[in-house]
């Protein structure tokens, strides 16, 4: 199949890129390298069977005329990392909701398949124990930008499903947990890499908040295998699906890991929200994902461990 990447020269989207290759697909990579990067996909270069094109969602004719060209959209495009939505929420508004909506109509209008990458964020504030896709949303005041992605995001969900529902639509919906790998950049707030950077380099760990809050971290390649066979699943269209690590972690633990795996001397300082966002920022104290469903409908599950999935970002960052 030839198959459509938004956001192909981004950090997952290059990864997807390279397995529906190793798979035997073609693929066209739209980007307009807000934060995407073509040293991701140089390795790309000369290919026949890999496309890239430079370039918005936000342009509905150069949308149009990719995904009249594919057989299948994978949506990664979006705006996304802490740091990035906080000081530009009404681009990343923008580009997360009015981009989606452009792809979902062309899908549509040539009848082609979609899966659209949600996000952990869609759950807000909600610290129940492993999320399943049915839990409810708990979400702090819309005036606070931190919430604008889990909004955002939201309407992109709802835009997918409405689709499905009323016009048939063939869709899937992922909601990705802290996916994490090599290529992956610490610049709009992902914490591994970040940590990563600071350790390599001898600096203080940078840690927001008290270092309590817990999360659970993904490998790129667990994730990316988990994306294309739920695309592929017919019994997975209309439906949404966590995707996401089993391990839980403190982000303090987290630095120390980072630390001893790196054979770094670097110490930890605790930074406030108030200074490392901005004030009133909200942060949730936990986030661990179900995936039994993604698991009973695909098989997925987590192959990569938190170690090897560090050692990865440490490799990849020293060259």
């Amino acid at each position: 199949m030839k198959c459509l990447i938004t956001g192909g020269a981004g950090f997952i989207g290059s990864h997807l890129a390279d397995q529906l290759l190793a798979d035997g697909h073609q693929v066209i990579l739209l980007d307009d390298l807000s934060t995407g990067r073509l040293a991701n996909i140089e390795h790309l270069g000369g290919r026949p069977d890999a496309e890239f094109v430079l370039g918005s969602v936000l342009n509905a004719d150069l949308v149009d005329h990719v995904v009249s060209r594919s057989d299948v959209v994978y949506h990664l495009a979006a705006a996304v990392g802490v740091h990035l939505i906080v000081e530009k929420p009404l681009e990343s508004l923008m580009t997360n909701i009015r981009g989606t909506e452009v792809v979902v109509e062309k899908v549509h209008k040539y009848g082609k398949r979609v899966l659209v990458a949600s996000t952990s964020e869609i759950y807000g504030k909600n610290t129940s124990d492993r999320l399943s896709e049915e839990d409810d949303r708990i979400l702090g005041s819309p005036l606070k930008s931190r919430w604008s992605y889990s909004e955002a995001k939201a309407i992109d969900e709802i835009f997918a499903y409405t689709y499905w529902r009323e016009k048939g639509l063939e869709t899937v919906i992922v909601r990705l947990f802290n996916t994490v790998g090599p290529r992956q950049t610490g610049s709009y707030g992902m914490v591994v890499p970040r940590f990563v950077t600071q350790a390599l380099r001898g600096e203080a760990i940078s840690i927001y908040g008290t270092g309590d809050q817990t999360r659970c971290f993904c490998s790129v390649f667990d994730v990316v295998r988990g994306i294309i066979a739920l695309c592929g699943e017919p019994s997975a269209f209309g439906r949404v699906f966590n995707l996401g690590g089993t391990e839980e972690v403190s982000i303090r633990a987290l630095a120390e890991r980072v630390v001893d795996l790196s054979g770094s001397s670097s110490s930890l300082e605790y930074i406030p929200y108030d200074v490392a966002y901005e004030e009133g920022f909200e942060d949730m104290e936990r986030r661990v994902p179900d995936t039994t469903r993604a698991f009973e409908t695909v098989g997925f599950e987590q192959t990569i461990s938190l170690d090897e999935i560090i050692d990865s970002v440490i490799i990849d960052q020293r060259g």
